[in-house]
Order: C-alpha cells, then sequence, then structure tokens
C-alpha cells in the first residue's frame, strides 16, 4: 500500500451548487476602493438606515453576492451548515447509526449499521421507530430534518427509541448511546466472474484510499485479476484521494495532476513506488455525473494508457476548491487553481454564459444527442494532446471514454419514475420482507445463492403492480412490458440490500446494467487493449 504525499494545504475537488460570471479585467487590491469601502457601508447602513436591519445576514448575502460573480464552484457555507457539508468528505457523523427511510409517515429502519450503537442496542432491519424520547415520531412533522434532530448528537448521548416490530406485542424500548458512524464512501466490491472484479466508490473522501485497497485485498483473495472501476455519478472529493487512489494503479514517479493559478504556482502530484493493482486489465467507468476528482483519476489513467475509459464524457470540473474559515466558523471554498491532466489538459466546461448555462449543460447533452451518439461530439485541434503511447485526447469540457455506452432512456422512462415516486417499490419490498425474512434468510444463507435461486413468480408480481395501482401509479401496458424484466430485478435488488448489504444491490443490477456488461465485453477483448495500447 503506499503512503499519500502531504501537501500543505487540503484542496478540494467536489461538486458544490455555486453561481458563476465571467469575471472581465484585472485590477490591484485597493483599500479604498475595496475592504475599506465595504465596511464603510455596512457601518453606514447600521448607524443610520431608517430601520433595523439583520446586519450578520446583510454580510452573508453580501458575501454571496461576490462569489456569484466568480466561478460556479466557489461557495459560502454558513456556520450551522459547516459540520454538515464536511460530512461526506471527512466521513462520520456522530449518532445512532442506521440506515433509514420516511415509509407512509414513520421512520423504518433499514439496517443498522454494523456494529454501530443500534446494532450494539438490538435494533434490527424493518423496525419502525415509533417514539424518540418519549414523544410521537410518526405523521406529517417527520422529515428528514426532523429525524437527524432527533437521533444525532453528540458521542456519549442517550437516546430513547420505542420500536414496533412485526409479531411483538406493544413497543419495545431500547435506549441507544450515541457513538461516531463511518460514512462509507466505497458503495460496492465484489467478484463478477471468477477474474474479473468490481469496485463503486462514490466519493474521493478522507478514508477512501483505505477502503479502497481493503477492497482490492478482499477480492484478490477471490482471484482477482481484472478491475473494472466505476466512478460514474462520482462527483468528486479531496485532491489527495485522488492522488492516492490514481496511485494504487500507476509505476513509480508518474504525474497524476498538476495544480496552477495566479496565486498558486504549479504544483505536481507524482505516484510513489508501489501500488495495489498496478498490473492486470483496467477498465475505469464514467458518465456525465463523473466530476473533479473523478476526472483527475480516469484523466491520469487514460494518459498513461493504463486503463480503457468506458462510458459517456465526464461532468468537466476542473477547479481546485480550498475552504477558508471565515471569522464567525463560516467557511468560503474559494477556487484557487486550475488542475491539468499529465498531458496537459485542463478539462474545466465553459462557464461564461451564467450560471442557467452551466447547470443546464447535461440538458443540451441530451438535445444534441450526445447521450446516445458520440459523434455529435466535436473538439478543435487546440484542444488536442497525446497519451504516453501518442494516442489523441481532448481538453475542454470532460474527459472523453475510450468506448461509448449510450444512455439507456427507454429503461428510465415515466412509468419508471412514477414507481419510484409514488413509493410503490418500497412499499412491496417492505411489506414482502416483514413477511418473509426469516424464511428468506434461512433459505438463501449467501448472496451467491440468492442470486442464482431466488425468482419472481407471476403472482408476486401481481402483488406489486397491486401495490402500485392502490398508491395511484397509472400502469403503463407498453412501458410494463418493455421494462418487466427491469423491474423484477430492481426489486429483486432491493430485497438483496436489505437481506445482505449493498454490494448485494449491485450484484444483483449487474447483469442489466449496461456499462458493466460493456465493460465485461471490452476485458474479453485483447484487440482492444491492444488497439488502445493499454498497459496491463
Amino acid at each position: 500500500m503506499k503512503r499519500l504525499f502531504s501537501v500543505t494545504v487540503i484542496l478540494l475537488f467536489f461538486l458544490f451548487p455555486g453561481f458563476v460570471q465571467a469575471q472581465q479585467g484585472w485590477e490591484p487590491m485597493n483599500p479604498n476602493t475595496t475592504t475599506k469601502k465595504f465596511s464603510t457601508l455596512l457601518f453606514l447602513i447600521d448607524n443610520y438606515y431608517m430601520d433595523t436591519v439583520n446586519m450578520p445576514q446583510l454580510t452573508e448575502k453580501a458575501i454571496v453576492a461576490t462569489l456569484k460573480d466568480l466561478d460556479p464552484h466557489s461557495v459560502y457555507i454558513s456556520k450551522k451548515d459547516v459540520e454538515r457539508a464536511n460530512e461526506p468528505l471527512v466521513g462520520s457523523f456522530e449518532g445512532v447509526g442506521i440506515t433509514f427511510q420516511l415509509f407512509k409517515d414513520t421512520i423504518l429502519v433499514i439496517a443498522p449499521v454494523p456494529g454501530g450503537p443500534s446494532d450494539k442496542a438490538g435494533i434490527m432491519a424493518g423496525d419502525k421507530i415509533i417514539k424518540v424520547d418519549g414523544e410521537n415520531a410518526f405523521g406529517p412533522k417527520i422529515t428528514n430534518n426532523w429525524v437527524m434532530k432527533h437521533l444525532r448528537g453528540k458521542k456519549g448521548t442517550k437516546v430513547l427509541v420505542s420500536i414496533y416490530r412485526k409479531g411483538v406485542k406493544g413497543l419495545l424500548d431500547f435506549t441507544i448511546v450515541r457513538d461516531i458512524i463511518p460514512l462509507k464512501s466505497l458503495d460496492a466490491a465484489f467478484m463478477l466472474n471468477k477474474t474479473t472484479g468490481y469496485i463503486k466508490l462514490n466519493r474521493f473522501a478522507r478514508q477512501s484510499v483505505e477502503e479502497f485497497n481493503q477492497a482490492i485485498d478482499s477480492l484478490k483473495r477471490h482471484g482477482l485479476k481484472n478491475l473494472i472501476f466505476d466512478l460514474r455519478g462520482n462527483s468528486g472529493g479531496y485532491l489527495s484521494t485522488a492522488q492516492g487512489i490514481a496511485d494504487e494503479f500507476l509505476g513509480p514517479k508518474k504525474l497524476i495532476v498538476y495544480t496552477e493559478g495566479a496565486h498558486s504556482p504549479r504544483q505536481n502530484f507524482y505516484s510513489s513506488r508501489t501500488g495495489n493493482f498496478e498490473n492486470g486489465k483496467l477498465i475505469v467507468l464514467i458518465n456525465d455525473g463523473s466530476a473533479s476528482a473523478s476526472e483527475i483519476v480516469s484523466g491520469a489513467l487514460q494518459d498513461w494508457d493504463r486503463a480503457v475509459l468506458v462510458g459517456r464524457r465526464s461532468f468537466g470540473k476542473g477547479l481546485v476548491q480550498r475552504p477558508f474559515r471565515l471569522p464567525d466558523g463560516s467557511v468560503v471554498r474559494l477556487t484557487i487553481a486550475r488542475y491539468h491532466t499529465p498531458s496537459g489538459r485542463w478539462i474545466q466546461k465553459p462557464y461564461n454564459h451564467g450560471v442557467d448555462a452551466y447547470y443546464r449543460d447535461l440538458e443540451e447533452r441530451m438535445k444534441h444527442g450526445e447521450l446516445i451518439h458520440p459523434d455529435s461530439i466535436h473538439f478543435p485541434d487546440s484542444l488536442k494532446f497525446h497519451t504516453a503511447s501518442g494516442r489523441t485526447v481532448y481538453g475542454g469540457g470532460g474527459i472523453m471514454p475510450d468506448i461509448f455506452v449510450p444512455w439507456d432512456s427507454a429503461r428510465y422512462d415515466m412509468f419508471y419514475s412514477e414507481l419510484i415516486r409514488k413509493g410503490a417499490f418500497n412499499t412491496f419490498v417492505n411489506d414482502y420482507l416483514n413477511n418473509n425474512r426469516k424464511k428468506l434468510h434461512k433459505k438463501y444463507p449467501l448472496i451467491q445463492n440468492y442470486i442464482a435461486k431466488f425468482n419472481f413468480s407471476p403472482s408476486l408480481f401481481d402483488i406489486f403492480l397491486a401495490d402500485a395501482r392502490k398508491a395511484g401509479v397509472r400502469i403503463d401496458t407498453v412501458a410494463l412490458q418493455r421494462n418487466k424484466n427491469f423491474l423484477k430485478l430492481q426489486i429483486k435488488a432491493l430485497i438483496a440490500r436489505d437481506l445482505f448489504n449493498q454490494d448485494a444491490y449491485f450484484a444483483v443490477m449487474a447483469p442489466m446494467d449496461h456499462g458493466i456488461q460493456k465493460a465485461l465485453d471490452v476485458m474479453q477483448n485483447d484487440a482492444v487493449f491492444k488497439k488502445l495500447k493499454i498497459q496491463e
């Protein structure tokens, strides 16, 4: 396992909503026209304005308005939101440790975090939380924010929950001692066949390199020779983590990324001595939701001809953020530099037409047919670069994959969306597991047994459709016939997630995941690796 290089500042690569307006021209900092001018204005408002004014709120609005004039990813985070904003990257929070969903105005436990406070207290999947510290925990008032407010809390504090459990008379009371709860950045890691493993990373958090290496070591014990690394929908994270993940695939002293800005001299980030997966076929899955740190990793692996990139053009974020703490504890995540791939590519998409245009980019890609046909994408010669072997790649507007996989628009139609929106899947899965959980555990002790042998009977699927109708879903018979197998697989996967773990969901869905299936086809085609001059 490699050690990460130490860096003097923590840089962030994360996709946050922001605002954009190209800054025209440059003038040196003059206190009389900047800081003194603004502080004088605030003084005048506070002392002479006709009404009383919330000065801290006014200052926050001024900060937000100022950042709007910079780039899409320089953002302000108020003091009260700082901790919550950092959770996905820091990788932990303090609370009771459950995965839950709001089901019919009730808190339904999907699963306790293994080894967490709720797990230790005896909370089980399928339990419904009826009271929290004596207060009713059901009805219209129950929102995600309500749950967070009542169940999260400082390590060592206690919370009393009253649980309804099917088959047990009355409510069960549990006292849970809150603790630090880890947030996993790795969604899944399992073997797709005897030699090919699959790892899906949802963000580049502080602990991601450790999680990744644990997954690699586990897969190696199960015969791992080749790897499909899924970065679809991964919107970014820490630069140091992106460096560390890329480092596991590359040989020593190879440039992974470099950053540069007006006030940030060029800084190069290299691979170190040994990596955990330097040898073996490697395919990286990307799409339009792969941004920032995902683009650093995929761009570096493409530039060094280490991996075949499969999927669709990535988001296109080539800007580096650094957090700066303000006097009241709030934070500004300020763009301080641009990052470039090893070949010199800057893959930031344009942001000089305003925030709406910037975030409508995906809609424009769809209109132009890019999500279906890669031929609709055209890069100018001025953005042409070359990989280590001399292959042509392009900068500007994201990372273009080597092998294109079109968006499956037919599958994710309005009928499927309505089934999700009306809670049809959750209703069926929860009711089915309430009645069959013990029997399923006994019949399918291992996920492999479940994947191979669990099948939907026509009568069971009819019950699902009946539940959907009760929930107000209009059954689209054409869409139903077109996607029936996919819908059945989705339900099977959701049951598997509850019975086993998150890995199980992705393992069940893999046969109908076009990206994974395309990657498996490419993995078996040595000619593709040879044509692209990919190092194995």
